[in-house]
């Protein structure tokens, strides 16, 4: 059934599905149209030719995803009420996101480095996640989480017997079982994925921190016996891989030294000897081992300038109205991705990341001969670099008296003041801030 028809027909279809739903919860039952999914592969990188570098997404029947959608609500409450997910996971978690990742766990990390120690950290990646998730063990761990036996049997029943087939390009290949795997492009898969990873950090010493599947642990490795230390907490993490059926891609786990008197140790999961990186993508944010930041200001700069050329050389109106759309919908997103981490720190890198929004201001038609300050002012526009103060004073609130209240109380530290103010200090990642 077409969205469009459930739209423009909701008055008359919502009573029947409603019974639908109700009826299915109640016996733990799916309808099979429900069950079949049509894999659409979404290209990530590499040989387009080789089928390992593409993304299965499901699209499956939109009444189904209605239902997940009022299955996740339960699931959200109760997790929520109970506080079943762990704080290390930041995906598909209320009032969470990369930016409060990578923040949280470079806090520490920072601080570390900042006082001498030498840290590593271990980037982990687990061999297609999503699809490898043990459908027993899934029930196993919602069971162990206090949900309602209904619940439980119309997720086994989701489940199972599923089916899929490729369609590219109106083309089809048969249909085939699913015999393990939570379905990607479907409205329930993160919620479960998350059920089914959030013991992973149990008896792990160092910080481990994730977001849904993408994990990273760091811990001091000034000396031998803190390199021990992260040594065992890999050995716990492939034990737990081995007893949940998982497999960690050993080629994508690399390691970052961090610090100045780092020792490059190798570290091992299994036999596997872990290669080392001096700067890793992570959750699209480039960190490298001097943690400046420059490397991500050079990439997002130049990726910007890239798309700006393109709407330079094909779009023939340069008026303000579709050169600020296209700015706003295609260039700024890429300046101001979890900017409140990577804030550049040298001079050079703010007036990198500024001249890109000084160029697509010049493309504008009219404003060619005036300064960049004046085609600010007459576009009702602020610079980067205020934007960017904006966006910390907000984060900053949400950490002290908003959603990220609980993430900040090891963000802040309420540092001695006169009597009428306070000052909050904290790391270099967010502004200092003082508050009355």
């Amino acid at each position: 059934m077409h969205p469009r028809i459930l739209k423009e027909l909701i008055e008359e279809v919502s009573e029947p599905l409603a019974i639908i739903f109700g009826k299915s919860w109640e016996i733990g039952e799916i309808p099979e149209d429900w069950k079949r999914a049509n894999i659409v592969p979404i290209y990530k990188k590499g040989n387009k030719n080789n089928p390992g570098k593409y993304r299965p997404v499901s699209l499956t029947s939109v009444p189904g995803k209605i239902m997940e959608q009022v299955i996740k609500e339960i699931f959200c409450k109760h997790l929520e009420s109970g506080k079943v997910i762990g704080n290390s996971q930041h995906g598909f978690v209320k009032n969470k996101s990369c930016q409060t990742n990578l923040i949280a766990f470079f806090n520490r990390i920072m601080s570390l480095v900042d006082k001498g120690e030498a840290v590593d950290v271990v980037y982990l990646d687990f061999s297609k996640a999503f699809d490898m998730v043990s459908h027993d063990i899934l029930i196993n761990k919602l069971g162990k989480c206090n949900l309602d036996g209904a619940t439980i049997r119309w997720v086994h029943n989701w489940l199972d017997n599923c089916t899929q087939r490729v369609v590219i390009n109106g083309s089809q290949s048969c249909w085939k079982d699913i015999t393990s795997g939570v379905p990607q492009g479907s409205v329930l898969g993160p919620a479960l994925f998350n059920i089914f990873n959030n013991n992973l950090d149990i008896g792990i010493e160092n910080m481990l921190i994730k977001f849904a599947d993408s994990t990273k642990l760091g811990g001091i490795a000034t000396n031998l016996e803190d390199r021990v230390i992260i040594q065992n907490d890999l050995d716990k993490l492939e034990k737990w891989s081995e007893i949940n059926r998982m497999k960690f891609n050993k080629d994508k786990c690399k390691v970052l030294h961090l610090g100045r008197n780092n020792q490059f140790h190798i570290y091992r999961m299994g036999s596997y000897g872990l290669g080392r990186n001096t700067g890793e993508r992570d959750l699209g944010v480039i960190v490298d081992h001097k943690l400046n930041m420059s490397q991500q200001c050079d990439t997002v700069a130049k990726k910007a300038n890239m798309i700006l050329g393109c709407v330079n050389r094909c779009v023939v109106s340069k008026t303000r109205e579709v050169i600020l759309l296209l700015y706003y919908a295609l260039v700024r997103p890429h300046l101001e991705y979890c900017v409140q981490f990577w804030a550049p720190h040298f001079k050079k890198d703010v007036e990198k990341l500024e001249r890109v929004q000084r160029r697509a201001m010049r493309m504008i038609k009219g404003l060619e001969n005036m300064t960049y300050e004046g085609r600010l002012k007459e576009l009702g526009l602020f610079s980067l670099e205020k934007r960017r103060l904006r966006g910390n004073m907000i984060a900053v609130f949400r950490y002290l008296k908003g959603c990220h209240k609980e993430e900040g109380e090891n963000l802040f530290i309420l540092a001695s003041g006169d009597r009428t103010r306070n000052k909050y200090i904290h790391s270099r990642l967010l502004l200092n801030l003082e508050s009355s």
